[in-house]
């Protein structure tokens, strides 16, 4: 202590010199970036802040969520950069700066993902590949999701998603939505896109796997003990090993006929590219589909749901559109819900939530926001015929028929059908334009250009926003806060800017199975609408999170769902 000074004295000269030394750090660490602007450009670096020395903004990101982007966007613009992850980082909001992102894949920016996602989901994926090797599996793909192979899933997702809304309607107990949502969505990626015939437990132990390599795509790069990353390369290699039987399963056979999921068509396409692809490309192609289509559409489908029950005029509008063209059917000698061998019961007076008994029932709620699991789930009835064929639509025991009935739901819906049905697909790209599933992506820029008047340099990250995009266009006659799907009606030019509404992205790397997901909504959508009605089972409307993906708070869109009388058809 120098002398003269007292305790106190000294504490505080002590504290002084800390915060001036804290001080000088943060304007250090803000002159290095400074410093690292493109010299060769005159333009300035985007406004912004890169937070404290080494950490940046990461922990501001984290505790504030959505609203750590738009307090930002409010005070620099469409434009700032800050420092996230260990990475200077741009965020860009608005069509034409996120038209020029989009656009300028393969030559201003490339794709970017996590070491962690690299190392877990393989090197031989749509989503990792840059360049000429993306355009060629990029066309290799376009094939499961063509128009000839569309028209084949549509039946068989519109029973599995029958068979599934029936088992809703048929519980006492209310349904967690978005758990709910990720069954049905699972079930289609396993039964329809991958062609596997699985018993109920089998089914179960597959969905946990896959809820395991999902929840750790995200973690540190560190293969050790207990990592995230350790977790996430134990259920890759369990899903490898299993999908590795069922690809060979499948090249066994020798009937062409039964060739009719999306594997199919990515070996019949390969081959026609001239392309023969390995065992390894096969399961990481299979695994990316299901990550592709799982936890999006699931999404989307709670999203729907939540909409569709906070504006009735909305359905009642949708069952109007499918009466004029003879779509609202109700289905004849059909039970209400899947037959009970994997159901559970639970009285209404209960204020615990029940959720469907799959296999990411095993653990509740982790945190982890794109895998909310449960706790407790009993054990499924074991089925009684296991073994169905490959290309059986109903596949598995929660899509037979109970024994001595038949169904007779109307099962001819088409592409065609579909297309008809404009305010139904106005409905949908509201839902996805309110509710965009994925709030942005990311891009590494391959050189220094201009972007709103600002220099992007080579190297720095760029995060492009599709839900801020959305919520500030300019574009819309009505509020672009509120749900309103006649905004994309033929009557208005709302729709006219392509890159004001961007849920799927765009350029290069826009969805590739945007197609098939709005199919899926669709007829989501129609199955609602005509068979069932639903209300909340909690005193409001759950919060919303919308990093890394929409979805419920905890899980806490909870409702009660009832099978809808005829003489009840009005009702919401």
């Amino acid at each position: 202590m120098p002398a003269g000074l007292s305790w106190p004295e000294a504490a505080a000269l002590a504290l002084l010199a800390l915060a001036l030394l804290v001080t000088l750090c943060r304007h250090l660490w803000a002159l290095r970036w400074s410093l690292s602007r493109d010299r060769a450009s005159a333009l300035p670096l985007p406004k912004g802040s890169m937070g404290w020395p080494f950490f940046g903004e990461t922990l501001h990101w984290l505790l504030q969520g959505s609203r750590f982007h738009s307090s930002r966007r409010e005070r620099y613009g469409n434009v700032f950069k800050t420092h996230l992850l260990g990475r200077p980082v741009v965020r860009v909001t608005g069509a034409e700066n996120i038209r020029k992102i989009l656009l300028g894949e393969h030559t201003l920016v490339s794709t970017q993902w996590p070491q962690s996602t690299q190392i877990i989901l393989g090197s031989h994926t749509l989503l990792g590949s840059i360049g000429d090797l993306h355009r060629q599996r990029r066309k290799i793909l376009a094939r499961v999701f063509s128009r000839a192979a569309l028209e084949s899933y549509l039946p068989r997702i519109q029973k599995v998603v029958s068979w599934e809304l029936r088992g809703w309607c048929m519980e006492p107990g209310s349904i967690a939505v978005y758990s709910s949502a990720k069954t049905l969505t699972f079930r289609i990626a396993a039964r329809i896109l991958l062609g596997l015939h699985l018993e109920e437990k089998q089914f179960k132990d597959l969905a946990k796997t896959f809820e395991q390599l999902v929840e750790n795509l995200f973690s540190l790069p560190l293969n050790i003990p207990f990592s995230g990353l350790r977790k996430g390369i134990k259920a890759r290699d369990m899903l490898h090993e299993f999908m590795e039987k069922a690809i060979q399963e499948k090249l066994q056979r020798n009937n062409p006929e039964d060739h009719s999921d999306a594997l199919d068509f990515i070996i019949n396409s390969a081959k026609e590219h001239g392309k023969e692809f390995t065992m390894q490309e096969l399961k990481e192609s299979a695994i990316e589909l299901i990550f592709a289509a799982f936890f999006t559409t699931a999404s989307a489908s709670t999203s729907l749901i939540l909409l569709l029950l906070k504006h009735p005029s909305v359905i009642e509008k949708i069952r109007q559109e499918l009466m004029s063209h003879e779509l609202y059917q109700q289905c004849e000698h059909c039970p209400v819900g899947p037959c009970p061998d994997t159901r559970t019961t639970q009285s209404r007076d209960s204020k615990k939530p029940l959720l469907p008994t799959t296999a990411k029932d095993a653990h509740e709620d982790q945190s982890q926001p794109l895998g909310p699991m449960e706790e407790g789930s009993p054990q499924p009835h074991t089925p009684t015929e296991p073994t169905l064929p490959w290309s059986s639509p109903c596949s598995g025991p929660q899509l037979q028929a109970p024994s001595g009935q038949s169904c007779h739901c109307p099962s001819d819906i088409s592409l065609e059908k579909l297309s008809r049905l404009r305010y139904l697909d106005c409905v949908i790209k509201e839902v996805l334009r309110v509710l965009p599933p994925v709030s942005g992506g990311y891009r590494t820029a391959l050189q220094t250009f201009e972007l709103d008047g600002y220099q992007i340099p080579k190297g720095w990250s760029v995060m492009y926003s599709i839900r801020d995009t959305h919520e500030t266009a300019a574009i819309y006659q009505s509020p672009p806060g509120g749900f309103d799907p006649d905004r994309f009606g033929a009557a208005r030019t709302e729709a006219v800017g392509r890159f004001h509404y961007i849920p799927f992205g765009g350029g290069a790397r826009s969805c590739i199975g945007k197609e098939l997901a709005q199919a899926i909504l669709k007829l989501l959508a129609i199955e609602l609408v005509s068979t069932a009605r639903w209300e909340l089972a909690t005193p409001g409307y759950p919060a919303m999170q919308t990093v890394p993906i929409v979805h419920p708070v905890d899980d806490g869109l909870q409702l009660y769902f009832h099978p809808l009388q005829p003489s009840r058809s009005s009702e919401a």
